[in-house]
């Protein structure tokens, strides 16, 4: 296990930090810089004293970060040349017919920033059994070197057709191409069927790895000798020097480290959770296990990249309420982010976010410092919210509790499409909550779902950077081997796990990483059917058995019909770096233990009363209306709910049946 370990987690209003130094937990938080996210964190290295550490290569970063997320929902990627077979330069442009609006009259589809004057075509072509129909040869190689030199891209993506069966012609034009461009190959970034996903995830790579490759470059050189390590979307680590050549595999950086440290920390196997921060929200379902899905979408794209199963909304304490012309209250998407902010923040924000309208409540205290130092200016957020107040007339009360509703009721229906939209009843599970904001609408939420159980996990504001330290190095790689099931061997299938085991082995063994352990699932589907169910492998006759028993429990059917493979899948990981932090043990005497009276009201009837995180003690419920205040972030107990500390350092809240 190692000793020293700084998380930091990039968001779009704050950066989190944890520092586990000697088994002692440090957290912080400042306020993040988006046009240059290195500067947040060199401040936050700065405040906490860890230049001792990183000089003498003891301390080891694991960052999750937002550069290739927001490059890629800003479509800013580096310029990108697209080589494909010929007749085949339109592909991604066209996309796939399947509408996500299927009863608007006027559909739009996701557009993708690709310049038509860098595509470029190659003669080559192979068959669907992968044999070679039509060469590569020399002269056509020297041209498109010589078009691709006069459209002077950044980066180039290669991508030609049934090249994860033979991919001897895109290995061709990369060392023709040379060193000169950063090259993403499909056969390398997703080597499996779908030409238009394959292709989708290789021109995102692309695009992505030159800015990846420069702020990675500049973040190791100035921790050096120090190592970093960059969380991945699917959960697992990886070095900070193979990370730009995965560059689409960070597109969920940060929330899957939060989905990591709550299946470590929380103790209940079934978890829906909710990270709500500045600037957005990102909701998903825990049964048993995080859940990884190769269907993700950003902006509009399909990302075939295994990946946390997370759905994010924009719904923070950041999103800026307004009256549209309707004349209707609206919340977000949009947000004040670090810069200006919250108007409440005082840092020349003007316009009214869900932050200022609980501080207009009384549920964020003026009293409570953000970041550790950050005042709230309460005059500000009644300003703000009044400046809407006015139009709807309202008052800033009226206001302030129309925002935070419709701002629940956004995360609400986004926790419904993950659990009852897809099966789940929502009051099996326990509902958890991190991130800065989330404290304050866990009650809200659980009552609107019915869940009658929530839990708030030790270090929930920074939950995420906590998480990263725990996570595991780790790859996610898939292999497409289109066969009928019946017709394949356990060992014909072990064998090709043995090649992309040994594939990934190579990778990890460069990150220092040689203790690997492997899952190996399969993607099966009826055959004639185009979607798959993945299931773990072991033999044959136990994944056909199984796959009958998910389709029954998915589409409510079986069929007779010959079951056919499509992809294999490996998961590599080693042991988590450390264990999770357990609580400090605080020696207290018992007579002077925090208690909640709420027989009478406080002076000010919307104030709350509060109490300090650090002064409870574990088995000691209280009843609420209150505040549990931390120095990261803030939990709202409502009435007829009571809060528990757990031996976990988690805390568990209850709503009381009536």
């Amino acid at each position: 296990m190692e000793k020293n370990l700084l998380g930091i987690d990039t968001g779009g209003t704050f950066t989190d930090f944890v520092l586990v130094r000697d088994d002692k937990v440090l957290t912080h938080k400042v306020l993040s810089t988006p046009d240059a996210p290195e500067q947040a964190i060199f401040e936050g290295i700065h405040d906490l004293g860890v230049q001792d550490l990183l000089a003498s290569g003891n301390l080891v970063i694991v960052h999750g970060t937002t550069v290739a997320t927001n490059a890629a929902l800003q479509q800013k990627g580096a310029k990108t040349a697209y080589i494909t077979n010929e007749g085949l330069a339109d592909i991604l442009m066209i996309g796939r017919q399947t509408r996500s609006q299927l009863y608007q009259l006027q559909p739009s589809k996701p557009m993708i920033s690709l310049d038509a004057s860098l595509t470029f075509e190659v003669t080559t072509r192979r068959s669907a059994q992968g044999e070679l129909l039509a060469d590569l040869d020399e002269d056509s190689l020297n041209h498109l070197v010589s078009q691709i030199d006069a459209a002077k891209p950044q980066a180039i993506a290669i991508n030609l057709l049934f090249s994860f069966l033979n991919d001897k012609e895109e290995k061709q034009i990369q060392d023709k191409l040379g060193d000169a461009y950063f090259i993403s190959r499909s056969s390398y970034v997703l080597p499996e069927y779908r030409e238009y996903e394959r292709g989708i995830a290789t021109w995102m790579n692309a695009s992505l790895g030159p800015l990846l490759n420069n702020y990675l470059a500049e973040l190791s050189a100035a921790f050096a000798p120090s190592p970093v390590t960059i969380m991945q979307s699917s959960g697992l680590t990886i070095a900070a020097d193979q990370a730009a050549k995965r560059g689409i595999n960070l597109l969920l950086s940060g929330p899957a480290g939060g989905l990591s440290a709550a299946k470590n920390q929380v103790q209940p196997d079934k978890l829906m959770t909710f990270d709500m921060g500045g600037t957005s929200t990102d909701v998903s379902l825990i049964d048993e296990d995080i859940k990884i899905t190769n269907q993700g979408h950003i902006a509009g794209l399909p990302i075939a990249i295994p990946m946390a199963d997370i759905h994010t909304i924009g719904a923070g304490g950041g999103s800026i309420a307004y009256v549209d012309q309707g004349g209707i209250l609206q919340v977000g998407p949009l947000s004040a982010g670090a810069k200006p902010g919250p108007a409440c923040y005082g840092l020349g924000g003007t316009q009214p976010t869900v932050t200022d309208a609980n501080v207009v409540l009384k549920r964020l205290p003026a009293s409570q410092l953000l970041a550790g130092s950050l005042a709230i200016d309460e005059s500000k957020a009644i300003t703000a919210i009044l400046s809407i107040g006015r139009q709807l007339g309202l008052s800033a009360t009226q206001t302030a509790e129309g925002i935070i509703a419709i701002a629940n009721e956004h995360m609400a229906q986004a926790l419904r499409l993950i659990s009852i939209q897809r099966g789940f009843d929502p009051r099996e599970f326990t509902l958890t909550c991190f991130g800065g904001a989330g404290g304050l609408h866990l009650c809200d939420l659980a009552e609107m779902l019915e869940i009658s159980t929530a839990v708030i996990p030790l270090h929930s504001g920074v939950l995420s950077a906590l998480g990263m330290l725990c996570a595991k190095p780790g790859r996610e790689l898939v292999k497409t081997k289109l066969s009928l099931l019946q017709e394949l061997n356990n060992k014909q299938i072990q064998q090709w796990l043995d090649e992309l085991y040994q594939h990934g082995y190579r990778e990890l063994k460069q990150e220092g990483v040689t203790d690997i352990y492997s899952q190996a699932s399969l993607d099966l589907r009826y055959q004639g059917q185009s979607h798959t169910l993945n299931i773990p492998f072991n033999d044959i006759p136990g994944c056909q058995h199984e796959f009958q028993n998910q389709h029954q429990l998915r589409y409510g059917h079986q069929l007779n019909q010959p079951i056919e493979l499509l992809n294999i899948r490996l998961r590599l990981s080693s042991p988590s770096r450390i264990d999770m932090p357990k609580p400090q043990p605080l020696s207290r005497d018992r007579s002077r233990l925090p208690r909640i009276d709420n027989s009478g009201k406080p002076a000010d009837a919307n104030s709350y009363k509060t109490v300090r995180r650090e002064e409870l003690i574990e088995g000691n419920s209280l009843p609420g209306p209150f505040l549990i205040l931390e120095d990261h972030t803030l939990t709202r107990v409502k009435e007829n709910w009571t809060a528990t500390l757990t031996s976990s350092g988690s805390l568990m809240l209850h709503k009381e049946i009536i």
